[in-house]
């Protein structure tokens, strides 16, 4: 290419990502407190290609041009669900978008707001008669989601709401160590205790003060929901191992500061016995929450592993990528899509709670 006409598309570049909000920020700890945007540094990871690139633009877009006025997405019921608003919000997020700044900006913003607005005086984060069976889902990705945005933008008033969803989260923990749909010590399961743990995770890391006897309480509970044969059951009564669950247990104990053990090591051989059945959206239902977390877990072991877990992860999602520009779920549009961006976001995300 000419070294002028280079330049020339360059700059257009560069002036197209301000406007929309979404330019990349190459240094990830010192950018995602400064809130700059910055060019694309390719060889962050060499499996990180343009098409990549490509169709996550387009997922993000396709969240901006799908939200509401109030911050709300489009799809029926489930675009109202607080932990769906929060998961697009993480995509925008993870891009390097910060709130007012662009086009993509202006939608965090509104995003930001929608989940604020639903945090209610006791702490807990759902919107009244908006919500899944498992509102605590909501209160978890609502929480995580505050925690990451929290500092990136000093109009939004976010920490003292952000401390009530935390504290709401240690007083319902039950007395087996976890959390289960309600706001309610009452009765827990593995999947909805690794969302609060998530949540408690990026909390601390946000400067919200989290009691250690709480983390050790919930990470017993995870360890006790682990098989024989490396894998995860859904709760502690007893059950067969599952992919999604495994994967999420995982991230659930990297959340909490363990990063070796024999609990981790044969979770993840579970997963790659596991791998070839589960990279198929039709014969996984849980596809993208499964690989939300199985993204996660294989990012922070690194190394081989990662690169030959994100090449079968890229394949699967960019034959998944419609024409709409974003990704089907039964869930819905903008989750699948949220999911997907994230997942594929993974080597170059800006996100505190997916640094290594």
């Amino acid at each position: 290419m000419n070294g002028l006409r280079g330049a020339v598309l360059v700059s257009r570049r560069s002036a197209l990502q301000m406007s929309l909000g979404w330019a990349w920020a190459t240094s990830v700890g010192a950018s995602s407190v400064r809130g700059e945007l910055f060019e694309p540094r390719l060889d962050v990871d060499a499996l990180y290609d343009a098409r990549v690139d490509t169709v996550i633009r387009r997922g993000l877009s396709l969240l901006v041009r799908r939200q509401n006025e109030d911050g709300s997405f489009i799809s029926p019921q489930q675009g109202q669900w607080v932990g769906v608003v929060s998961l697009g919000g993480l995509a925008w997020l993870s891009r390097g978008v910060r709130p007012g700044m662009g086009e993509a900006g202006d939608a965090l913003m509104r995003a930001t707001r929608y989940v604020l607005r639903n945090t209610q005086d006791s702490g807990f984060i759902s919107a009244r008669g908006e919500t899944s069976h498992g509102p605590m889902y909501d209160h978890g990705f609502g929480t995580l989601f505050l925690a990451e945005v929290h500092g990136t933008n000093p109009a939004l008033d976010i920490r003292d709401k952000l401390a009530a969803a935390v504290e709401l989260i240690v007083r319902t923990q039950n007395a087996q160590g976890g959390w289960r749909y309600n706001p309610a010590p009452e009765d827990a399961d593995l999947s909805v205790t690794v969302c609060q743990m998530m949540a408690l995770r990026a909390a601390r890391n946000a400067g919200i003060a989290v009691p250690k006897e709480t983390i050790d309480r919930a990470v017993d509970y995870v360890r006790r929901s682990q098989n024989a044969d490396g894998g995860y059951m859904y709760r502690i009564t007893g059950g067969e191992s599952r992919f999604p669950l495994t994967a999420a247990a995982m991230v659930a104990l990297y959340s909490a500061g363990i990063y070796r053990g024999s609990e981790i090591d044969s979770a993840a051989a579970y997963l790659q016995a596991n791998a070839r059945s589960n990279m198929s959206y039709e014969r996984n239902s849980f596809f993208y929450y499964a690989h939300y977390y199985s993204s996660q877990a294989f990012w922070h072991r690194g190394g081989r592993e990662w690169e030959a877990w994100y090449t079968m992860l890229k394949r699967a999602l960019l034959g998944l990528h419609n024409a709409q520009g974003g990704w089907f779920d039964y869930n819905s549009l903008e989750y699948g899509t949220a999911m997907a961006c994230l997942i594929l976001n993974m080597p170059r995300s800006v996100l505190p709670i997916f640094q290594r």
